[in-house]
Protein backbone atom coordinates (compact mmCIF):
# COMPACT_ATOMS: atom_id res chain seq x y z
CA UNK A 1 0.00 0.00 0.00
CA UNK A 2 1.28 3.48 -0.91
CA UNK A 3 0.87 6.66 1.15
CA UNK A 4 1.29 10.30 0.13
CA UNK A 5 1.47 13.03 2.77
CA UNK A 6 1.13 16.71 1.87
CA UNK A 7 2.91 19.39 3.91
CA UNK A 8 1.69 22.82 2.70
CA UNK A 9 3.24 26.23 3.25
CA UNK A 10 1.83 28.89 5.56
CA UNK A 11 -0.27 30.68 2.94
CA UNK A 12 -0.01 27.98 0.30
CA UNK A 13 -2.56 25.33 1.27
CA UNK A 14 -3.38 22.06 -0.47
CA UNK A 15 -6.01 23.62 -2.77
CA UNK A 16 -3.45 25.83 -4.53
CA UNK A 17 -2.13 24.70 -7.94
CA UNK A 18 1.12 22.88 -7.13
CA UNK A 19 -0.34 20.80 -4.30
CA UNK A 20 -3.82 20.45 -5.85
CA UNK A 21 -2.49 18.90 -9.05
CA UNK A 22 0.18 16.89 -7.25
CA UNK A 23 -2.60 15.36 -5.17
CA UNK A 24 -4.50 14.45 -8.35
CA UNK A 25 -1.31 12.82 -9.63
CA UNK A 26 -0.92 10.70 -6.50
CA UNK A 27 -4.39 9.30 -7.15
CA UNK A 28 -3.48 8.61 -10.77
CA UNK A 29 -0.21 6.98 -9.67
CA UNK A 30 -2.06 4.57 -7.37
CA UNK A 31 -1.31 6.04 -3.98
CA UNK A 32 -4.15 4.38 -2.07
CA UNK A 33 -3.97 6.73 0.89
CA UNK A 34 -3.41 10.46 1.02
CA UNK A 35 -3.10 12.77 4.01
CA UNK A 36 -3.36 16.52 3.41
CA UNK A 37 -2.13 18.45 6.42
CA UNK A 38 -3.33 21.90 7.33
CA UNK A 39 -1.92 24.14 9.99
CA UNK A 40 -2.21 27.75 11.00
CA UNK A 41 0.21 30.43 12.02
CA UNK A 42 -0.60 34.09 12.57
CA UNK A 43 2.94 35.46 12.87
CA UNK A 44 3.98 38.17 10.41
CA UNK A 45 7.17 39.48 8.78
CA UNK A 46 8.83 36.06 8.85
CA UNK A 47 10.96 36.37 5.72
CA UNK A 48 14.55 37.29 6.53
CA UNK A 49 14.00 37.00 10.28
CA UNK A 50 15.72 33.85 11.55
CA UNK A 51 14.08 33.96 14.99
CA UNK A 52 10.54 34.37 13.61
CA UNK A 53 11.20 31.67 11.04
CA UNK A 54 12.26 29.28 13.79
CA UNK A 55 9.15 30.14 15.83
CA UNK A 56 6.93 29.52 12.79
CA UNK A 57 8.66 26.21 12.08
CA UNK A 58 8.27 25.01 15.66
CA UNK A 59 4.57 25.96 15.82
CA UNK A 60 3.76 24.36 12.46
CA UNK A 61 5.90 21.28 13.12
CA UNK A 62 4.06 20.64 16.39
CA UNK A 63 0.72 20.80 14.54
CA UNK A 64 1.92 18.40 11.83
CA UNK A 65 3.36 16.02 14.42
CA UNK A 66 0.06 15.95 16.30
CA UNK A 67 -1.95 15.26 13.14
CA UNK A 68 0.38 12.42 12.11
CA UNK A 69 0.62 10.85 15.58
CA UNK A 70 -1.75 7.96 14.80
CA UNK A 71 -0.33 7.09 11.37
CA UNK A 72 1.30 3.65 11.19
CA UNK A 73 4.00 4.39 8.62
CA UNK A 74 5.32 0.84 8.91
CA UNK A 75 2.34 -0.63 7.07
CA UNK A 76 3.10 1.14 3.78
CA UNK A 77 5.29 -0.26 1.02
CA UNK A 78 6.01 3.25 -0.28
CA UNK A 79 5.75 6.68 1.35
CA UNK A 80 5.89 9.98 -0.50
CA UNK A 81 6.12 13.37 1.22
CA UNK A 82 5.07 16.29 -0.98
CA UNK A 83 5.81 19.68 0.51
CA UNK A 84 5.77 23.40 -0.22
CA UNK A 85 7.90 26.20 1.26
CA UNK A 86 8.11 25.88 5.08
CA UNK A 87 6.41 22.50 4.62
CA UNK A 88 9.65 21.26 3.03
CA UNK A 89 11.45 21.87 6.34
CA UNK A 90 8.65 20.23 8.34
CA UNK A 91 8.54 17.15 6.08
CA UNK A 92 12.34 16.79 6.10
CA UNK A 93 12.58 17.21 9.88
CA UNK A 94 9.72 14.77 10.46
CA UNK A 95 11.23 12.11 8.20
CA UNK A 96 14.56 12.37 10.01
CA UNK A 97 13.11 12.38 13.55
CA UNK A 98 10.90 9.35 12.96
CA UNK A 99 13.36 7.58 10.65
CA UNK A 100 10.76 7.35 7.89
CA UNK A 101 12.12 5.98 4.64
CA UNK A 102 10.31 8.14 2.10
CA UNK A 103 10.71 9.86 -1.21
CA UNK A 104 10.17 13.63 -1.25
CA UNK A 105 8.91 16.24 -3.68
CA UNK A 106 10.14 19.65 -2.54
CA UNK A 107 8.27 22.60 -4.04
CA UNK A 108 10.15 25.87 -3.41
CA UNK A 109 12.30 24.59 -0.53
CA UNK A 110 13.78 26.97 2.01
CA UNK A 111 17.42 26.98 3.09
CA UNK A 112 16.71 25.14 6.36
CA UNK A 113 15.33 22.22 4.31
CA UNK A 114 18.91 21.32 3.38
CA UNK A 115 19.89 20.96 7.05
CA UNK A 116 18.28 17.51 6.83
CA UNK A 117 19.46 14.57 4.71
CA UNK A 118 17.31 13.44 1.77
CA UNK A 119 17.73 9.86 0.63
CA UNK A 120 15.54 10.33 -2.45
CA UNK A 121 14.08 13.70 -3.45
CA UNK A 122 13.36 16.12 -6.27
CA UNK A 123 13.05 19.92 -6.01
CA UNK A 124 11.51 22.84 -7.92
CA UNK A 125 12.17 26.56 -7.52
CA UNK A 126 11.76 29.90 -9.30
CA UNK A 127 14.79 32.09 -10.05
CA UNK A 128 12.92 35.17 -8.73
CA UNK A 129 11.78 33.49 -5.52
CA UNK A 130 12.25 36.13 -2.78
CA UNK A 131 12.37 33.41 -0.12
CA UNK A 132 15.40 31.70 -1.60
CA UNK A 133 18.79 31.97 -3.19
CA UNK A 134 18.33 29.76 -6.29
CA UNK A 135 22.04 29.56 -7.17
CA UNK A 136 22.90 28.50 -3.62
CA UNK A 137 20.03 26.01 -3.53
CA UNK A 138 21.18 24.38 -6.76
CA UNK A 139 24.58 23.77 -5.10
CA UNK A 140 22.96 22.46 -1.92
CA UNK A 141 20.76 20.17 -4.03
CA UNK A 142 23.77 18.89 -5.96
CA UNK A 143 25.54 18.10 -2.68
CA UNK A 144 22.57 15.93 -1.63
CA UNK A 145 22.10 14.48 -5.14
CA UNK A 146 18.65 16.09 -5.43
CA UNK A 147 17.62 16.97 -8.98
CA UNK A 148 16.39 20.59 -8.83
CA UNK A 149 14.45 22.30 -11.59
CA UNK A 150 14.54 26.10 -11.75
CA UNK A 151 12.03 28.28 -13.56
CA UNK A 152 13.26 31.54 -15.03
CA UNK A 153 11.69 34.64 -13.47
CA UNK A 154 9.22 32.63 -11.37
CA UNK A 155 8.29 33.63 -7.83
CA UNK A 156 7.68 31.59 -4.65
CA UNK A 157 4.54 30.06 -6.20
CA UNK A 158 6.50 29.21 -9.38
CA UNK A 159 4.48 31.85 -11.22
CA UNK A 160 5.12 34.95 -13.34
CA UNK A 161 2.81 37.73 -14.59
CA UNK A 162 1.97 35.80 -17.81
CA UNK A 163 -0.84 33.32 -17.07
CA UNK A 164 -0.18 31.19 -20.15
CA UNK A 165 3.47 30.85 -19.18
CA UNK A 166 2.31 29.83 -15.67
CA UNK A 167 0.28 27.02 -17.18
CA UNK A 168 3.30 25.82 -19.18
CA UNK A 169 5.50 25.89 -16.08
CA UNK A 170 2.85 24.12 -14.02
CA UNK A 171 2.56 21.45 -16.73
CA UNK A 172 6.32 20.99 -16.72
CA UNK A 173 6.43 20.71 -12.92
CA UNK A 174 3.60 18.16 -12.93
CA UNK A 175 5.19 16.10 -15.73
CA UNK A 176 8.43 15.87 -13.75
CA UNK A 177 6.52 15.17 -10.54
CA UNK A 178 4.60 12.35 -12.24
CA UNK A 179 7.80 10.83 -13.64
CA UNK A 180 9.25 10.91 -10.14
CA UNK A 181 6.12 9.36 -8.60
CA UNK A 182 6.30 6.57 -11.17
CA UNK A 183 9.98 5.99 -10.30
CA UNK A 184 11.01 7.05 -13.79
CA UNK A 185 14.29 8.79 -14.50
CA UNK A 186 13.51 12.51 -14.52
CA UNK A 187 15.15 14.12 -17.53
CA UNK A 188 18.53 12.50 -16.91
CA UNK A 189 18.44 13.88 -13.35
CA UNK A 190 19.78 17.17 -14.64
CA UNK A 191 19.75 20.52 -12.91
CA UNK A 192 17.57 22.18 -15.51
CA UNK A 193 16.44 25.73 -16.07
CA UNK A 194 13.23 26.31 -17.96
CA UNK A 195 13.30 29.62 -19.81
Amino acid sequence: MKLAVFFPGIGYHCDKPLLYYAKKLTQQCRYEECISLSYSYDGENIRGNQQKMQQAFEALYAQAEEKLADVDFGKYSEILFISKSVGTIIASAYAQKYKISCRQVLYTPLEQTYAFPHEDAIAFIGTADPWSNPQKFVKLSEQQHIPIYTYDGANHSIEVADIMKNLKMLTDVMEKTKEYMNNEQTTDRRYAIMG
